[in-house]
């Protein structure tokens, strides 16, 4: 089997109602999927960060993918990344192009084996992953009834757990909406945030502190994310977990993070950290120095899929043979519930948790079918 065409999409779906976080507001869902197609007639598709889609692979990998057997995923992921490595561009889009480019070879593989891409990565240990809700955003006229709202929606799905934001308002403010949010879903439920990098670390730990009672999950992003000092400061500092990573690329830029224990909790993010294979490096090299893997997800079936078909291939943390307990023991995965047309247009039936948990896919590859008429649509809009 051989490659013998690569193709991207640069999708856009527009949003009736804009929201935002600490580093802005966006109006449109965006994503970048790649399309790699062989000989046999077989089709992998995969999905990078935006700006790293068909054009930056076609340009920087073009030359070592078409013609080449894409089953040899090892070889031809390592050949991107020294392809990458000497000029130091092998994180920012050059990491998530490789991310891209591996999912799909994956995909591949499953499809031309007949085996789901869990089944490649050696077996399920599980066979549904724990969710929780994102959502939660910043929206003009939110407080306190359309934010409260929708954290009660989530509560009466079944999410055992929800995400909201920090670092877009004076920390007073932020305060007071997640105690808002405390209040109107219980003690029973869990209450992430998220700050998106946008703190110094002296006023990380302050909101951390203030909201040392409200029983928060985990702190996500509280400081730059490559700033391994600042997050050992906010570590020793707050009551709760400090997670982070959805922005590294590769196991080289995650290294100095888990070697120091700056992080609780790591979130490495399939279509930027290096893609299927590199985050499974990642995610046994955090689960061997005790520190807890909850895959960051926000994109596309495609990246769902992928995401789906590595948590339930990570052991417990520590290992734990009897009924290991997620967001504690074993991992937890990011269930985006913001409104996406991408996320919700590209396949004939998207994702969809059940108490709690999304069964990982059992089909061949992937496990999703792409609506390509779908993907061209929002590509052209």
């Amino acid at each position: 089997m051989r490659i013998t065409n690569i193709e991207g999409f640069n999708l856009s779906s527009p949003l009736e109602r804009p929201f935002g976080w600490s580093n802005g507001w966006i109006s449109a869902r965006v994503v970048d999927l790649i399309k790699i197609e062989t000989d046999e007639g077989i089709t992998g598709w995969g999905e990078g960060y935006i700006g790293a889609g068909g054009s930056f692979v076609k340009q920087h990998f073009g030359d070592l993918l078409i013609g080449a057997n894409p089953l040899n995923r090892n070889a031809l992921w390592q050949a991107m990344y020294s392809r990458l490595h000497n000029g130091n561009n092998a994180g920012g889009f050059g990491g998530s192009a490789i991310s891209a480019v591996d999912i799909a070879l994956w995909d591949i593989a499953g499809k031309a084996t007949g085996l789901s891409v869990s089944d490649l990565l050696g077996g399920r240990i599980r066979d549904k992953v724990a969710v929780y809700a994102t959502g939660l955003y910043y929206t003009e006229g939110e407080f306190p009834t359309r934010l409260l709202d929708e954290a009660r929606m989530y509560v009466e799905l079944g999410f055992k757990g929800m995400k909201t934001k920090v670092g877009g308002l004076p920390i007073a403010e932020d305060v007071r909406r997640v105690a808002a949010l405390r209040e109107a879903i219980g003690d029973d439920i869990r209450l992430m945030i998220d700050a998106n990098q946008a703190y110094p670390a002296a006023a990380a730990i302050r909101i951390g502190n203030l909201l040392a009672d409200l029983d928060i999950t985990w702190f996500e992003e509280p400081v730059n994310a490559k700033d391994v000092d600042a997050y050992l400061q906010v570590q020793a500092a707050v009551p709760m977990p400090v997670a982070g990573g959805e922005n590294l690329r590769t196991r080289y830029e995650f290294k100095d993070f888990f070697a120091r224990r700056a992080y609780d909790i790591a979130q490495p993010d399939v279509v930027n950290a290096g893609g299927i294979t590199e985050m499974r490096n990642i995610c046994m090299s955090a689960n061997a120095n005790g520190i807890l893997v909850n895959p960051h997800v926000w994109g596309s079936p495609v990246m769902i899929a992928a995401s789906l078909h590595l948590a339930p291939t990570i052991p417990p943390s520590p290992p734990a043979p009897h009924a290991p307990r997620p967001a504690e023991q074993e991992p937890v995965m990011e269930f985006d519930r913001t409104p996406s047309g991408i996320r919700e247009g590209i396949t004939a039936q998207p994702f969809d948790q059940q108490d709690g948990f999304l069964a990982v896919p059992t089909g061949p590859g992937l496990g999703v079918e792409i609506d390509e008429s779908a993907v061209r649509r929002l590509a052209a809009s």
